[in-house]
Parts: structure tokens; sequence; C-alpha cells
């Protein structure tokens, strides 16, 4: 019971960031989805779990949460950051971590989806790619910052981009600088200053501006 009525505490902090109380419904469900003993963490498996007796109309206002309603990502990263870094002990130290993340995936129409080197899979496949910096002590890490990395071949096809839906602003970034634009962005809006850990392509990417 006391999980149950934390778990209702943070979702009603989370909500708090949504912009309209409409989603909030939208949220709960597919948080509890998330949580629950499924093999296949998808809309529509969530959807008859949550509610199998109104799988359909529940599916559906699921896909628009996460599809479709204008919340913003960075908006709920900060209300995560705001519930679970009071709680980490940074008396060790601290450090910012970052990484990339390869998710494996079929066909060709997801965004950003390409033939590209797949941490998960070891070798080069066909996967999305996130850039991630996690905020991160001795005892716990948490991902503040994250962003899915768009290859040049989709940043340079525009009818492609538009068939996906991806921003006109959206332009092509290595994933070395992305991950320091997303450390700026996050030192820009008061974050600690700590140590950086990274790979060796982002640390040769860092080298490089300095020298220009």
């Amino acid at each position: 019971m006391d999980d149950l009525i934390e778990f209702e505490r943070y979702m009603a902090h989370l909500s708090e960031g949504l912009g309209h109380a409409d989603r909030n419904a939208g949220l709960q469900g597919y948080c509890t989805g998330l949580l629950s003993p499924l093999a296949r963490k998808s809309v529509e498996p969530m959807a008859a779990h949550v509610d199998p007796l109104k799988v359909s109309s529940r599916h559906q206002s699921l896909h628009h949460f996460v599809a479709d309603a204008n919340w913003s990502d960075e908006q709920m990263l900060l209300r995560v950051c705001q519930w679970v870094v009071p709680l980490m002990d940074f008396s060790g130290g601290g450090w910012w971590i970052i990484d990339d993340t390869g998710f494996p995936k079929q066909g060709r129409h997801s965004v950003g989806v390409a033939r590209q080197y797949c941490g998960m899979l070891g070798k080069q496949d066909n996967c999305q790619v996130a850039v991630s910096v996690s905020l991160a002590s001795l005892a716990a890490s948490l991902p503040v910052a994250w962003q899915l990395y768009l290859p040049r071949e989709w940043a340079d096809d525009p009818l492609r981009r538009d068939k996906a839906g991806v921003p006109q602003a959206m332009e092509f970034t290595t994933k070395p600088a992305m991950a320091l634009q997303q450390i700026e962005h996050l030192l820009d809006q008061g974050a600690p200053k700590h140590c950086v850990l990274a790979d060796a392509a982002t640390r040769r990417h860092r080298i490089s501006r300095s020298a220009h």
C-alpha cells in the first residue's frame, strides 16, 4: 500500500509538467504499463494489461499520449530530476556520464533508423541511437538528458523527414557534438559542475574543438 501511495505522489509530481490535465490519465496509464510484468512493453499489450475491458479505447488514448500529445520530454526529465537527485548521495563525488545507446530496429520508417553501430548488439546493424547524459554518484545514476540521433542520410532527405514528422529545425549533428550541447545546456540551467566521463570519440571531438 505504501508503494502505491508513493507511486501516486510521483505521478502527481510528473503530471504538473504535462501542461494540461487531460494528459494525466495517459501518463499514469503509460507508466503503469512500463512497470507491469509484460514481455513486450509496446502500447497494445500495455493497454490490454491496464484496462482489459476497454482495450481499444485505452490503446487509442495511450497511443495519443505517446505519439501526438504536445508535452515536453525535457520538462519530464527535469521533474524526474527534482524528485530523484535530492535523494542521491554525492559525498563521495559526482560525475556526468556521456553515452549513446543503440536500439535494434527493423524496417526504415522509424525516425533515425539506419545501419550503424549498435552497442546492444556489439556490431553494425539496423538500429536507432540515442545520445544521453547521466548524473552519477557512487551508488546511483540518473539520465538527465536524452536525444535521438538523426543520421545524415535522414537529415538530408526532406521527403523522409516530412513523412516521419521530423522538425525542420533539427539538423545533422555528430553524437559527440550532441553530448557536449547537452552538457552545456545543463550547466546553463544551473546544474553542478562534475567530472565528465566519455568514450574516446567524444574526448577527441572536444580536443578538436579546443584546437580551433
